[in-house]
């Protein structure tokens, strides 16, 4: 397989060849032309290659750059292309929820689809957005890559900032074999949230505690829980997440509450400290033979 690593996922296509046994990997060559549109071009012969294009979609750029990238390869006669979009972005507009909206996971997976094969994700933020493939998909998930991490590091307890998270927190804790809880979260508006503890969540007191998360975007949600956790007597908080967004000032606020922040390498950030690479690669190598 062939590896290709666009802008936005350099760093993690570069692992994921690495963990392919090393195999042929690439960096298109990309400038801007006067009237600024985008130019990209893939090298090496992609003629009969099976190719794994890696590329987040995070911001607008991000997709068009995809877009051209899929173009490229099929155009250079891959075999296959495996779209890998380790942060897809769009996601959150899964449904309508005022009349004229665009359902936009749903028409940025229907445009991915054109030109890949198959598509792999990790932790996609709705279990809607799925059923909106029509190619073979695929998705990791980031928790082996916190839990790689996290045996390094005392842990008491593993806790979900809301009820929502509870299978994520949970399939964690059997990794880890560590109890776990919730706290029950009300949302105030898109950046201001309320969190309180249930009557049976367990005493922290003294305890090393880690705040689990798909995406941390603003802070806000991890940031009262981190106060709350305090309050209730946590020696240590730490926070970990799948995505890292950390929009604004987001991971300074988080650094004034925690003590250490987690996050993998869907998108490169200052927490970045798991990698996904080897969950994605298994996934390539487990179904590239079917392809």
């Amino acid at each position: 397989m062939y590896v290709i690593g666009g802008g936005a996922s350099t760093s993690l296509a570069e692992r994921i060849s690495r963990e392919l046994g090393n195999a042929p990997f690439a960096i298109p060559f990309r400038k801007r032309f006067p009237d600024g549109e985008l130019y990209m071009r893939v090298g090496g012969k992609l003629e009969g290659e099976d190719v794994a294009l890696v590329q987040s979609t995070r911001t607008d750029q991000d997709v068009l750059e995809l877009f051209l990238l899929q173009d490229a390869i099929r155009e250079a006669g891959a075999r296959t292309l495996w779209t890998v979009i380790p942060y897809f972005g769009y996601s959150r507009q899964d449904r309508v929820f005022f009349p004229g909206e665009p359902v936009s996971a749903r028409a940025l997976a229907r445009h991915v689809e054109i030109d890949a094969d198959a598509v792999v994700t990790v932790d996609l933020h709705s279990e809607l957005t799925k059923g909106a493939f029509r190619k073979p998909f695929f998705e990791a998930s980031g928790i082996p890559a916190i839990a790689r991490l996290l045996r390094e590091r005392p842990v008491d307890l593993l806790v979900s900032p809301d009820k929502g998270g509870v299978d994520r927190v949970r399939r964690m804790a059997e990794r880890l074999h560590k109890p776990w809880s919730a706290l029950f979260k009300k949302r105030i508006d898109s950046e201001h949230v309320e969190l309180t503890v249930p009557e049976d969540f367990p005493s922290v007191h003294g305890k090393h505690v880690v705040l689990v998360d798909d995406v941390i975007t603003t802070g806000g949600t991890i940031v009262e829980s981190a106060r709350v956790l305090r309050q209730q007597g946590a020696s240590v908080v730490m926070a970990a997440c799948t995505h890292g967004l950390f929009l604004r000032d987001a991971f300074e606020r988080l650094k004034a509450v925690t003590d250490e922040i987690f996050s993998t390498d869907t998108l490169e950030n200052a927490a970045e400290k798991a990698s996904v690479a080897p969950d994605i690669a298994e996934i390539l190598k487990r179904a590239l033979p079917a392809a």
